[in-house]
């Protein structure tokens, strides 16, 4: 594995956990962003690896949101930075897209606050896991800006397009609660538990078929877009390619034979 300065990459138990530590609030600049997407490039080229886990370095933050001083550095060039500016975004919402349609589930361990684009990060992600105590929002608003990662696409897919309005146009904070009862987050945890609870359910998920899980994802991520009938489409060949595993016919037998599956990702 490549020696990296802020994205840090451990793989155990088929589980890849990924630590974004740039102190003191794991803010997102180009430098995070190339190595956040060398270590999910690396993840989906390992086999082995089944399942992956986001979450932050130290206890204040999951991501707090990009580097505020890339933003001011390119106001500072003016009209010169713009390239820069749109290379910026378009870096950002390239990693996040990689990370919600890869064949491997993405899980975020929301240890802190994860605000702009670190709930834009969050987001992307299939599941995620929250601390009692850390908070959620997109305030880029209050900038002067809007999110700019996927934070008007996804929010609204998650939360419905009224309280994402309302989240975005007020750049308000939620509460890990309050995330949770909006179907943003998947469970709220305390504090302490939240990567132990992350990888776990990483762990659980990994002990399914590797071939079933990318159909599954392939399934919910494209279908999701689609008008109804053509989900059912997608959903119809994705079944079709599942069908002719062997682990699904070690599914079916275990069951018959009332043991545990032993899948082997074939």
């Amino acid at each position: 594995m490549a020696e990296r300065q802020f994205v840090k990459l451990n793989i155990e138990d088929r589980v890849a956990t990924i630590t974004i530590d740039h102190a003191p609030v794991n803010a997102l600049n180009d430098a995070v962003l190339d190595e956040l997407n060398a270590v999910v490039d690396e993840i989906l080229a390992d086999a082995s690896t089944k399942a992956a886990v986001i979450t932050g370095g130290g206890q204040l933050a999951f991501v707090a949101g990009a580097d505020i001083n890339v933003f001011d550095n390119l106001l500072k060039q003016g009209e010169a930075g713009e390239p820069a500016a749109r290379a910026f975004l378009q870096k950002g919402q390239s990693v996040f897209s990689k990370i919600e349609n890869a064949p491997k589930p993405f899980i975020a361990a929301i240890n802190g606050v994860a605000l702009g684009g670190g709930m834009e990060l969050a987001m992307a992600c299939h599941l995620r896991i929250i601390g009692d105590r850390a908070k959620v929002g997109q305030p880029e608003i209050n900038l002067g800006l809007i999110p700019g990662w996927g934070g008007t696409q996804r929010l609204p897919r998650l939360v419905g397009k009224a309280k994402a309005i309302e989240l975005i146009l007020t750049g308000d904070q939620l509460t890990a609660q309050e995330a949770f009862r909006l179907n943003l987050v998947n469970k709220v945890v305390p504090g302490g538990e939240v990567l132990k609870t992350a990888r776990d359910l990483a762990k659980k998920i990994s002990s399914k078929g590797a071939l079933t899980i990318r159909a599954a994802l392939h399934a919910i991520t494209a279908g999701s877009a689609l008008p109804l009938a053509e989900g059912l489409a997608v959903e119809a060949e994705q079944v079709n390619i599942a069908v002719r595993t062997e682990d699904m016919r070690e599914g079916v037998s275990a069951f018959l034979q009332k043991r545990q599956p032993v899948f082997k990702d074939r």
